[in-house]
């Protein structure tokens, strides 16, 4: 018996480690624009059972996106030392289970969506086709990171229509600086992993950038404040999510100090500060509805 529940402790351990429950950075990554889109799409405190649906929607999705990678890597992870102790390489999970896993997570995140309304139904099909092709992308061009902003975005026009029932000129706005900002933070990420992808043949922005790594991912990062600032001007946000900029500008500018030796711990770290950055934002957006509105 008591073997038994040791399988059954260590089945449910690999599988939390799988979906990456066990490494939140990834589902904050995630919440953070979709709480801002949530926000300004009701021009504050959103409607608390789409709060909900889109909390739980987040945690879920972002679950099914890493079994949905490792799955993808299961051939290459074990050659990466970051990797090679994941639950699919190092056989703790079969490829049948993460597929099962994979399919019930996403019939869970689509029961969520059912809750809301026609138009936000069918806009979650094109998100599940978004985060089930990112892995994949990796092994066709150097720009998945593109991709995965296209996912993680895409729950920006899903929560203004099921707020509001369509999108507007702030919804695109908001999506164009979730993209950028994915596109420069996971740039990071893939800073890390670089000489690895080089060795196993896995393309990343990364290694497209080369040299201008750093270059680029500042341009991107500036770019992500301009098209913040353009979002507050159109919406007339007041003072406090303009000082929240100003701090989110203050961590990129960290950010680029961090990475300036490329060294793989600090990249990483870069990477991580990231989740600083959303909730800087989102407390600008809150607090500027909560007592300027």
């Amino acid at each position: 018996m008591e073997t038994i529940r040791q399988l059954n402790h260590d089945k449910l351990l690999a599988f939390i480690q799988l979906m990456r429950v066990d490494k939140p950075i990834g589902i904050y990554l995630l919440l953070w624009p979709t709480l801002w889109a949530l926000w300004v799409a009701a021009e504050g405190i959103p409607d608390l059972d789409l709060l909900l649906i889109f909390s739980l929607g987040v945690l879920v999705m972002r679950s099914a996106g890493c079994v949905i990678n490792d799955y993808a890597d299961r051939k290459v992870d074990g050659h990466v030392n970051r990797t090679k102790n994941r639950p699919l390489p190092s056989g703790r999970v079969t490829e049948r289970e993460a597929l099962i896993l994979f399919v019930g997570l996403c019939m869970v995140a689509f029961v969520l969506v059912l809750f809301t309304n026609q138009q936000t139904i069918l806009l979650s099909l094109v998100g599940l086709l978004l985060a089930s092709s990112y892995p994949f992308m990796k092994r066709y061009t150097y720009l998945p990171q593109v991709v995965l902003g296209a996912a993680f975005a895409w729950a920006v026009p899903m929560a203004f229509t099921a707020q509001t029932g369509t999108v507007s000129q702030q919804t695109w706005l908001i999506y164009a600086a979730t993209l950028l900002w994915t596109v420069a933070y996971d740039t990071l990420y893939a800073m890390v992993d670089r000489e690895d992808d080089l060795k196993i043949g896995i393309k990343s922005t990364a290694i497209l950038f080369g040299e201008a790594d750093k270059l680029i991912v500042a341009i991107l990062q500036v770019l992500v404040i301009l098209t913040l600032a353009l979002l507050g001007q159109q919406l007339s946000l007041g003072i406090f999510y303009y000082l929240s900029l100003v701090g989110a500008a203050g961590l990129f500018a960290h950010q680029q100090w961090m990475i300036k030796d490329r060294d793989q711990s600090r990249c990483f770290q870069a990477f991580l500060n990231n989740h600083w950055i959303g909730s800087l934002v989102f407390a600008g957006v809150f607090l500027d509805y909560l007592l300027l509105s």
